[in-house]
């Protein structure tokens, strides 16, 4: 009668260690990889605003909301276009900016 070893001699072969080894690098790989498919399709649906060489005469700001696209370009002056004063914004030595609107009366020139 042979008895049953569960560490038989054939379990000595080195390259089936191996074997096992480069099929778990494949799963862990494949779920990486689903993981960054997963999180590109996630930020595809965000909304993003993106400003293309900034303070340039030719600067454009690009808008992506919901999956459309919507592009504003500079006309090379300095603003222009029809509206008036809403109120003032003041920077802190911080950082921070605080908007400070204008009284509804109060109109500027």
């Amino acid at each position: 009668m042979k008895h049953l070893s569960i560490l038989g001699e054939e379990d000595d072969d080195p390259m089936l260690s191996a074997v096992n080894l480069v099929d778990v690098f494949l799963v862990l790989v494949v779920a990486l990889l689903t993981a960054v498919a997963l999180q590109q399709q996630a930020a595809a649906d965000e909304n993003v605003t993106v400003i293309k060489r900034p303070g340039e005469p030719d600067m454009e700001i690009v808008v992506r909301e919901k999956g459309q696209e919507i592009r504003y370009k500079g006309n090379g002056g300095s603003s222009e276009g029809q509206g008036v004063r809403a109120g003032v914004a003041y920077k802190l030595k911080d950082g921070n900016i605080i908007y400070v609107p204008e009284a509804s009366g109060a109109a500027a020139p």
